[in-house]
């Protein structure tokens, strides 16, 4: 007996979902076949503007399978309806695919060794986001084909002396100027800088410091990975009281001069890099006045020293490079003996290992050990012998922040009778942090040996400095300034003297 046949209400339903399909898929259909037609109407006028190959593309009598060109796609999407839109819009230069498009301007500051400065009538730059008031350079004084960047700082400071049971007080005015000339050549530079101080006591008792120094270098970029240096400078100052060749009881120190000229030239041999430098200096000293007004000759210190140097390094890459160097020096003094009849002319001798570090902005310098030598023409004065640690470091541990560590061993000759001299090791730490975008603060700590030989009537000395400062930038050319400092001077023998210094100022720059 069979089945009876199903019969359910979804059968109907069924049906009409396959007559809503269809019919939304005919009029889907048909909706592209107008669109296609509309744009097969408006090929001649995109065609205009076609390349003879894509015309082929592009043929009206394509079907709906073929393949539509891009450079069609905005007039039959977009308003295709304006023929105007075609004529409004700004022609585009043609250029072949492996054209370079350059131009002169950048291609002619690229050929420059040296970056353009910028002239003083000209549009400023746009401003960095990283630029503030702190980091911005002035304009600077266009002369020709340089720049001269001046600035005068002009303070008022007070300082306190204290050595043993002597204390000295005074108040002065220092003027201070500073000056950077840099040329704008294509190929070499010449930078040219120049900075001095001048003090005025306008109360109290002390002595004035003034100084003054000049220093000119000319690199000459030669060809073949060669470039040369070419400095010159000068160099004035008033000898310090703790210094240890100063006159005791002098109300006035020796002015001393200081010529110097020297010449450098760097070779690339590949991995290897060479370089040859010879330095001239010439020292002249004043007389010194005492507390009764005579006078003391210092001209037995007048002398000429001559040192060449040569380094080999190996490139092992760009940021390392190991090196060995040497040098041999000559000093020669104006007179055969001085007033105590020592012949004080000697010869020196230097070699040290080291590695040069370039890092970009957060490490670079150099760290070298070594040993050095000085031996004087008078069999009465010992040859000063030691090892040595040099280095010259610039850090940056953080965006804003610059830490620059100096550490220099030499060998000081004396003028004291029967001393040969010393060994000098000295390490300097400047710390340099913006605190805000228009506020810079500075630290800045050292201590100085003075190592005497074992067999030396003077004891050792040791020289503590510290001293901070800020620095508010009112605007790009005026600067408020603000300095403390402190110096302790501790001798083995003798009596201890400490100096304390504070002042205040504005600095103009331009």
């Amino acid at each position: 007996m069979g089945q009876p046949k199903q019969t359910s209400s979804v059968t109907p339903l069924r049906a009409m979902r396959r007559v809503v399909c269809f019919t939304a898929f005919g009029t889907l259909l048909f909706g592209q076949t107008a669109a296609l037609a509309q744009s097969a109407s408006q090929q001649p006028v995109a065609s205009r503007s076609a390349s003879p190959d894509n015309r082929t593309t592009n043929n009206a009598g394509a079907g709906f399978d073929d393949e539509i060109s891009v450079s069609t796609t905005p007039v039959a999407t977009g308003a295709a309806g304006d023929p105007d839109d075609t004529r409004q819009r700004p022609a585009i230069p043609d250029a072949q695919a492996g054209d370079d498009i350059t131009g002169s301007i950048l291609d002619e500051d690229m050929r420059r060794l040296n970056t353009r400065e910028a002239r003083i009538d000209e549009t400023p730059p746009i401003r960095r986001a990283g630029e503030n008031a702190s980091t911005a350079e002035t304009p600077g004084i266009p002369i020709g084909t340089f720049v001269l960047r001046p600035s005068v700082t002009q303070s008022i400071n007070t300082e306190t002396t204290k050595d043993g049971n002597t204390r000295q007080r005074r108040a002065f005015l220092e003027t201070d100027a500073a000056a950077t000339l840099t040329s704008d050549w294509g190929r070499h530079q010449l930078t040219v800088t120049s900075e001095g101080a001048w003090q005025r006591n306008i109360s109290g008792e002390g002595e004035e410091q003034p100084s003054f120094k000049v220093n000119g270098d000319l690199r000459l970029d030669l060809p073949d990975d060669t470039v040369a240096h070419l400095t010159a400078g000068y160099n004035f100052y008033r000898e310090d009281t703790d210094d240890p060749d100063a006159i005791a009881d002098a109300t006035q120190q020796s002015d001393v001069q200081e010529f110097t000229a020297g010449a450098s030239v760097q070779r690339d041999f590949g991995i290897l890099r060479g370089t040859t430098a010879l330095a001239l200096n010439r020292s002249i000293y004043s007389d010194a006045t005492l507390a009764n007004g005579a006078t003391v000759a210092l001209s037995d210190r007048n002398q000429t020293t001559g040192t060449l140097r040569g380094r080999v390094g190996y490139e092992l890459s760009p940021a390392l490079i190991p090196f060995i160097e040497a040098t041999i020096g000559r000093t020669i003094y104006d007179e055969t003996r001085d007033s105590a009849g020592y012949e004080r002319s000697s010869h020196s001798y230097g070699a040290k290992a080291g590695v040069e570090v370039d890092l970009g902005e957060k490490l670079k310098g150099e760290v070298g050990v070594g040993y050095e030598r000085a031996d004087f023409e008078d069999s009465r004065l010992a040859s000063i012998d030691t090892a040595t640690l040099d280095a010259s470091l610039l850090w940056s541990p953080i965006r804003g922040t610059d830490v620059n560590l100096d550490l220099q061993t030499s060998i000081q000759p004396s003028t004291t009778a029967g001393e040969s001299g010393y060994v000098s090791h000295a390490l300097t730490t400047t710390v340099t942090h913006q605190l805000r975008d228009n506020l810079v603060g500075t630290m800045i700590g050292g201590v100085i040996w003075r190592d005497y030989p074992t067999d030396s009537t003077i004891s050792d000395e040791l020289v503590y400095t510290a001293a901070t400062g800020l620095t508010w930038n009112i605007n790009r050319y005026l600067d408020l300034t603000s300095t403390l400092g402190y110096e302790l001077t501790t001798r083995k023998d003798g009596d201890d003297s400490r100096q304390w210094r504070a002042g205040v100022g504005l600095k103009l720059k331009r």
